[in-house]
Formats: structure tokens, sequence, C-alpha cells
């Protein structure tokens, strides 16, 4: 726009100066300056309409560590031929990103390329194409319509043979009892038998007693169902993203989803973060892509620690397994888990988080407390295997100093 007046604004003047002075060749200086204006507006009229938009992004899904690439097609309705065409748009934290389009007709394509991203959430927008003119004397940004594009990256996740929390427990005097799994539904009562009622059903002591057939009713049971917690306390985060202790503590509240989703149990994810997330996980083909998506936006945000956390009126809390990922040092959020491991199953996997700043590691009182009254504990340091700290294991090895 402003090469444009600045021709119009420079033939004008060359003209007036091949009139006061009578110089042809500034005459012909001038009328071409006017020309070259004419013919630039005249084509930015024509090429300034509406285009449209498509990105497509590859791989999908993301999964951190991913080299993602986003594919542009920029239609367009005008036929006039432009001399350059690029795309510019803001991706997020990742900040503003262009490339050149290659034109084909009346359809230009082109490849954004993010790189390889780490975990998160990249909202694609503020979208621009840009139309540069044959002489490179002014330059076009039309309206473009294009439907909003996220790209998410998702956490790393491996998949778990067996869970710590399967060894079982250990009660007061050192023994170890296998955790019980409900099947699903709790025997409540007895009553008559009605006709037609399988015999499998048959509650036979009570039968003899009574004299008479007496089946089991039962009952649904929430006890099958396992809640799965991702502290996001800021307090407790070190080191740099991928590699954070909070990164780590993501990626092991996804692999336990992954491995209780995978068993058929009903999960429920649940973040400590300012969003308050809960969001639940019937079948793993079905409801886990919408639970790793949350875990893909988590930040480290959380208003509270998870003492006071836990302490909240929780639909949640009220049954069920619950299964706790921390790197908490508060003795009270300790305190807290224990009260709760008296009223259910709880585990907990401890992120030491000194160990991602390279600090070295040290035994946590308040997790060997867990580990002496038979609550699975299972602790994570910088570097470790997921597959191996997760695993089924001796609770006597896992609260190592």
């Amino acid at each position: 726009m402003m090469l444009r007046r600045g021709g119009l604004t420079l033939g004008a003047v060359a003209l007036a100066a091949a009139f006061a002075t009578g110089s042809r060749p500034l005459g012909v200086v001038g009328v071409g300056f006017l020309i070259a204006a004419s013919v630039t507006w005249l084509w930015a009229w024509l090429v300034d309409g509406p285009v449209t938009v498509t990105q497509a992004i590859a791989p999908t899904p993301a999964v951190e560590g991913d080299h993602v690439r986003v594919a542009v097609e920029v239609s367009r309705h005008s036929r006039m031929p432009v001399g350059s065409m690029a795309l510019r748009l803001s991706a997020g934290r990742l900040g503003e990103r262009s490339c050149r389009l290659r034109s084909h007709h009346r359809v230009a394509t082109g490849a954004l390329d993010l790189g390889r991203l780490p975990r998160g959430v990249y909202a694609l927008a503020d979208t621009e194409v840009v139309f540069g003119d044959l002489l490179g004397l002014v330059t076009v940004t039309p309206c473009a319509a294009c439907a909003p594009a996220t790209v998410v990256v998702r956490p790393r996740l491996t998949a778990l043979d067996g869970l710590f929390s399967d060894a079982g427990r250990a009660v007061g005097d050192g023994r170890r009892v296998l955790l019980r799994r409900s099947a699903g539904f709790d025997f409540h009562s007895v009553r008559q038998y009605e006709q037609g009622e399988s015999l499998r059903r048959v509650h036979w002591p009570s039968s003899a007693r009574r004299g008479e057939l007496m089946v089991k009713e039962l009952e649904d049971t929430a006890y099958d169902g396992v809640v799965v917690l991702l502290d996001c306390d800021p307090r407790c985060t070190t080191g740099s993203p991928p590699e954070s202790s909070f990164d780590t503590a993501v990626r092991v509240a996804g692999s336990l989803l992954q491995a209780h989703a995978s068993r058929g149990r009903l999960v429920t994810l649940v973040s400590t973060g300012s969003s308050c997330v809960v969001v639940s996980v019937r079948t793993a083909a079905a409801d886990l892509d919408g639970a790793i998506g949350q875990l893909a936006a988590a930040e480290p945000d959380a208003l509270d620690g998870l003492s006071r956390f836990l302490g909240g009126d929780h639909a949640w809390l009220a049954s069920g397994e619950l299964a706790v990922v921390t790197a908490t040092t508060d003795p009270a959020a300790f305190a807290r888990v224990l009260a709760l491991a008296t009223r259910r199953l709880v585990s907990v996997v401890w992120i030491d988080a000194a160990s991602f700043v390279g600090r070295p590691t040290r035994t946590e009182p308040g997790l060997l407390r867990l580990a002496a009254h038979g609550i699975p504990t299972a602790v994570v340091r910088q570097g470790d295997e997921l597959a191996a700290a997760l695993s089924a294991r001796t609770l006597e090895a896992v609260a190592r100093g």
C-alpha cells in the first residue's frame, strides 16, 4: 500500500517537474511511475478476494518427541497471477511461524515445520495469507477463512505388564496379603427363590437353614473403580520440560490410566490443577483418548497443596481405589493419604523432584511411613524406566534411600 501511494506521489512530482523544466525524460519517468502505480492498484483490487485455508496436522495423534508438520492448502477465487505467496500464523507458545506457498492455478500448497514438540496443546490461530505482485512493489493480505485447528501432543505412555499395587500390602506384623479385586457386584442379602431364576444364584447355606430355596441378592459395587490423582502443585515441580519432574508425573498418571483401563476397570482421572479436571474412562477404546488429551494440556498450576485438596468434599473420594501421583514432601499430605487408606485401597507413586535438578536422592520420611502401614508405594527418579519403577515388586525395595 505504501509503495503504491509512493509511486503515485513520485509520478505526480516527476510530471510537475517535467512541465516546469520542459524535460521530456523526466516526463517519461513520471508517466512510468503513474502507470506502475495504476497497474499495481488494479492487480491488488483483483487479487484481494477471500481465500480458504485448510490445515492438516501430521502425525495425528502426535506424541511428545514426534516431528510435527502442518500441511496447508490455500484456495482462492481470483485467477490473477501472483508473484509470491506466504502464510503466517501463531502456534501458541511456539510463537509465529510462516512458510512459502507454491501456487497451482487457484490452489496453493505448503507445509509448516513445527519440529519435535514437547507435550502440550498448541492452538493454531491468527492465520494470514500474503500475496506479492510480480514486480515486488506491493503485498496484499486477503480475508482468510480458516477452521480452528489445535496441535495436541500427548505424553509418551509406557505399557505396564504388572502394577506395584498388585503385589499386595503389608499388615501390622509384616505379613503380606493380596489385594482383593471386586468382580463388579457385592453380596448384599438373600431373598426367597422365584420361579425361573437360575439355580446358580441359590445361597445353599441359607436355604439349608431355612428349609426353602434362598437366592443371593447382588448389588452393583463401585469398588472396582480406580481414581488416578495427578498432583499439579507448582512448588513440587523441578527441571525443564520435556524432562521436568511434572512431565514425568504426567507420563506416570497416563501409564496408570492405560494399565487400569486395559483391564476393563472404570478409571477416573483427577487433576489438582486450576481447571480441576475430572475425566471418567469406562472403556480403553472409547474414552482413553479424551483423558490422555487432558493430560497433554496439564500444567503445574494448582492453587492448593495436596493436603488441602484431599481434605475437600469430592464425590470421587466416596469409594473405589485411589492412586496418587505426587512429588510432595508435605507431612500433612502424607498424613491425609494415610487417613484415606483406612477406608479404601490407596497406592502412591512419588516423584523424586530433587533428582531432576541434580541433587542427591534421599529417603522421604513420609513415604517410609506409608510403606510401614502397608500402603503400596513406588518411587520414580530422573532416568528411571517407568516399566520397571511401576512394576510389581516388594515394598521394601520401593522406599530405598
